[in-house]
């Protein structure tokens, strides 16, 4: 993997801390690169600054340098909460003080790790200039978190750091699933079928429909690429009849009806919610949309920041088929990228996107936080099936999630 690898694909690695205790120089230096603007003065970074880069033998990892915890003003509120927002979507946290200290700050960043189950490594830097407290190393030992002692000044400590960076990775990184080559097999085909319209980019595939493809040939699969008119004729030309076909969720009713009875059909943002999170959480939270009523607001989530066109999937296409299968009127609340409300009790159903553009922890911790709010989360993919009436066909690949979404109705 290289430089173009997507952000999806890479380990985040957080680097948290209170300000001027060096966090912009710790990444600096396992990068090797200024990253970030280093200064003597407190609160230098303020937005959390993102840098790709190749951590051999981790391999691609992304770091999110970010603002103080205890940034003071209006404005450091601000720069806090965006802080925050980086604690959903980090992989492996760091937490960086100074070697004479552990504080408020530093319990309080541990503990939004460990509600997360996030694998986290203490940093103790400047030990240049001030005496490591022996104490806090037998603390951060009997808590077992590993811990380094650094200096970006003197560069000591960075090799155990990138040892404890290794031996902390979580192992749904180090073992990735698969997207759909499990699903399809040595030997056998998938048959995907990709739609050209507006929001396709130009000269390019999306992201889910480029991933699937090398998933499938990593797994020794064949694969076919028809658009949505062609798929009759390219199941009649073949041979022998395909294990899957994989559909833009656009196109889930005219694929449903072209696609012969005794072979499995399913979304690629179906495939993406395994993927990238919790599959049954999601086809169970579909179940809510059965129970929406008249003026229930709905969230609708999706990770990347693209500038709506026509027809757009999230803002026009979901919310007329959600519409039209309530039949009354609901009020939709669009949110993008990076941002997550924290008032979620007020709605009665989240519908999130593939989030091909996410990591699984970042869709992780969304599923969580819907969870602790008692509000139900589902998928682009699993809403539109539900809505088309084609949901158990769309769950076939899938027999667990979908008998755990049958259990919850009986």
């Amino acid at each position: 993997m290289n430089q173009a690898t997507p952000k999806g694909f890479r380990l985040h690695i957080g680097i948290f801390g209170r300000r001027n205790v060096g966090k912009s120089s710790i990444i600096n230096a396992i990068t090797g690169q200024a990253v970030s603007i280093v200064s003597e003065y407190a609160g230098t970074t303020t937005d959390p600054v993102e840098k790709p880069m190749e951590l051999l033998p981790l391999g691609p990892v992304l770091f999110i340098d970010t603002a103080g915890i205890d940034d003071i003003g209006e404005l450091g509120q601000l720069r806090i909460d965006k802080t925050r927002q980086a604690f959903d979507r980090t992989d492996l946290g760091i937490i960086v003080t100074t070697a004479d200290s552990w504080g408020q700050y530093e319990e309080y960043i541990l503990a939004e790790f460990q509600k997360r189950n996030t694998p986290v490594i203490a940093v103790l830097n400047k030990s240049d200039i001030v005496e490591v407290d022996q104490d806090i190393l037998l603390k951060l030992k009997a808590a077992k978190i590993k811990a380094a002692v650094t200096s970006t000044i003197e560069n000591t400590g960075l090799d155990d750091l990138r040892q404890n960076m290794l031996e902390s990775a979580p192992e749904d990184y180090l073992n990735n699933p698969a997207i759909v080559g499990d699903l399809v097999g040595p030997g056998q085909m998938a048959v995907l079928v990709v739609p050209i319209d507006k929001e396709a980019p130009k000269g390019r595939l999306i992201l889910p429909q480029v991933q699937s493809i090398r998933d499938l040939l990593d797994s020794d699969a064949y694969c076919m690429v028809v658009k949505e008119r062609e798929l009759t004729d390219a199941l009649n030309n073949l041979k022998r009849p395909p294990k899957l076909v994989v559909t833009d969720s656009q196109a889930f009713l005219k694929v449903n009806a072209d696609t012969p009875r005794d072979i499995m059909m399913t979304s690629f943002s179906i495939l993406f919610a395994r993927y990238r999170g919790d599959l049954t959480s999601q086809v169970i939270g579909a179940a809510a949309i059965e129970k929406l009523k008249k003026g229930d607001k709905v969230l609708i989530a999706e990770s990347c920041t693209h500038h709506p066109i026509g027809e757009d999937i999230g803002r026009v296409k979901i919310p007329r088929w959600m519409t039209q299968y309530v039949g009354e009127k609901l009020e939709f609340t669009h949110y993008s990228g990076h941002d997550f409300p924290d008032n979620l009790a007020e709605y009665k159903l989240v519908i999130h996107c593939g989030a091909c553009m996410n990591n699984r922890r970042l869709m992780l911790s969304r599923i969580m936080h819907c969870k602790a709010h008692g509000v139900p989360i589902t998928n682009y993919g699993l809403a539109i099936a539900y809505t088309l009436g084609i949901f158990n066909r769309a769950l076939e690949p899938f027999p667990a999630a979908l008998d755990a979404f049958n259990s919850l109705r009986t």
